[in-house]
């Protein structure tokens, strides 16, 4: 049987000497080349809380089996459980990716974790779904201004001009809030790049 060589480049090492907290493209795309540490970051984003090793070695198992905890064998849980303390959890604490009690089995996300996630394609990451409402308004606006054209009882009361001032003046709220949204967005991901080398 060959032994593959999984150690992270000498750079990961100098990581968590390192007080700016900065991680070079290498060591980012190097921790997340490989499926069970992809894997730990998203249980760790969707758990939001310190985890066992025994739960997320568990969990990790049966996505790889695509099974349920509770139809895991013991070398199922077996391989994942030893993969992740001895190899796996220690280069993502050395990173600064992950908190790491070796002692206590506990893991939870630390302050370098954000960097990579950027990079992840995960559900539980909040989707930015503007186009819904501008579509919306769009379709409010719409059938407001229809229904005072075609005499709307209550609609037709109140002059086009009045309705169609309020569409507009939606849509420009609305526009300032995405505006606003989408300038802290870029700051924050700014903020994140400035971390990386």
């Amino acid at each position: 049987m060959s032994s593959i060589d999984q150690s992270l480049p000498d750079e990961i090492t100098s990581v968590a000497a390192d007080e700016d907290e900065r991680l070079s493209k290498d060591v980012i795309f190097e921790l997340l080349k490989n499926r069970r540490r992809r894997e730990v970051l998203a249980y760790l984003l969707e758990a939001d809380e310190t985890v066992t090793l025994g739960e997320l070695a568990e969990q990790i198992a049966a996505w790889e089996n695509d099974t349920t905890v509770n139809a895991l064998n013991s070398d199922q849980r077996k391989r994942v459980y030893v993969a992740l303390y001895q190899t796996h959890l220690p280069k993502m604490d050395d990173a600064g990716i992950v908190e790491y009690d070796q002692d206590r089995g506990l893991i939870s996300l630390a302050d370098n974790a954000d960097l990579l996630m950027m990079y992840l394609d995960t559900d539980s990451h909040r989707q930015d779904r503007w186009d819904r409402w501008y579509a919306g308004l769009s379709v409010t606006g719409a059938t407001l201004l229809g229904a005072a054209l075609f005499g709307v009882p209550l609609l037709s009361a109140i002059p086009t001009l009045a309705i169609a001032s309020v569409v507009i003046a939606a849509f420009l709220c609305l526009s300032a809030v995405h505006v606003v949204q989408n300038r802290h967005q870029e700051r924050n991901v700014d903020g994140k790049l400035s971390r990386i080398d």
